[in-house]
């Protein structure tokens, strides 16, 4: 743009210069170009009144014309490297500070739809991919980050916080680069949570012996809730209303059972009293062996390393959380 600008006034110099004062070509660009330069080095011939009134309005214009051509250039290139700067600081602030967060790789359909849900339930995430222009998707979420880079790559994974983080999301569409990601990752975190897409039953194999937590093959749990809404419909109805939208919020949550206080360690289900304070369900039990128990009966007792599975709005399972947490 600017130097359209530019060469516009380059044209209606030789053009006035023409007319005005009757120069050749040649002429009229030198002039032209000397009296835009402000170098003022010879006239051709003197210039009669028209012709000085012009090239007082040429200089004007021809100014005018550079300095925002200066501007447009210099405002370029600072801007990019504000912008660069910004990125590394911002990529910094984020390495250092996050904490038990989830790293989503990859922010195709399955990742923006898993980046919504952690942010409904206030799970700090950061998430990782090659297109600039994603902002505008992340406008109504909190808690989530972007970097952005190639997260097959060692470095933007550091940035991304791996070491500290709690669980990995790779929803790549290849699934030699979710393989990368994995190996990679299980050798920065060996704690970390892997959950990784697959495309094909072979692959899912390949990633379970990398070291994935949970392979999920979208057209495979697409194909099966389709099939779950024509032979239960009302069942996958009633599932998807446990969700954190809505008047009335309901959801299934897991909890945790590893700090619990001394004086609620091995009590039962009855004694401590979850549904009489909260409100509450318990549907679920997992012991610290691996084996669930749904629906454990009052005289179940919660020790350390267990889990329990509630059924209840967010501000009972919150209530809950506390009791379990203060005794």
């Amino acid at each position: 743009m600017a130097m359209l600008f530019i060469l516009l006034v380059i044209a209606i110099g030789i053009t006035g210069y023409h007319f005005i004062e009757g120069y050749q070509f040649v002429d009229a660009l030198y002039m032209t170009m000397i009296t835009i330069s402000t170098v003022g080095f010879r006239e051709v011939q003197p210039l009669s009144a028209g012709g000085k009134i012009f090239t007082v309005f040429l200089v004007m214009i021809s100014l005018g014309t550079v300095a925002y051509a200066v501007t447009v250039v210099s405002t370029h290139f600072v801007e990019a490297q504000m912008r660069y700067f910004l990125k590394g600081t911002r990529e910094r602030k984020i390495s250092k500070r996050m904490k038990n967060h989830v790293i989503i790789c990859g922010f195709g359909r399955n990742g923006l739809q898993s980046a919504r849900e952690l942010s409904l339930r206030s799970q700090p995430c950061v998430i990782i991919d090659k297109n600039q222009d994603i902002s505008e998707q992340l406008k109504e979420m909190e808690n989530v980050s972007v970097i952005i880079g190639d997260a097959t790559e060692d470095e933007v994974l550091i940035r991304a916080g791996i070491k500290n983080a709690s669980a990995l999301i790779t929803t790549l569409p290849i699934d030699a680069d979710n393989l990368y990601i994995t190996l990679t990752s299980r050798f920065m975190n060996p704690e970390l949570k892997i959950i990784s897409r697959a495309s094909s039953e072979a692959s899912e194999r390949k990633l379970q012996m990398a070291g994935v937590d949970s392979v999920v093959m979208p057209e495979k749990v697409g194909g099966s809730h389709m099939a779950r809404l024509v032979a239960r419909p009302d069942v996958v109805e009633f599932l998807e209303h446990l969700s954190y939208k809505g008047e009335n919020p309901t959801n299934i949550e897991e909890i945790n059972c590893d700090d619990l206080p001394e004086n609620m360690e091995a009590k039962t289900i009855y004694e401590i009293g979850i549904r009489r304070e909260t409100g509450a369900n318990i549907i679920g039990y997992k012991a610290p062996d691996g084996s669930y128990i749904l629906n454990p009966s009052p005289d179940s007792k919660v020790i350390p390393g267990s889990k329990i599975f509630v059924l209840g709005t967010k501000e009972q399972i919150d209530a809950m959380k506390s009791i379990l947490k203060k005794g």
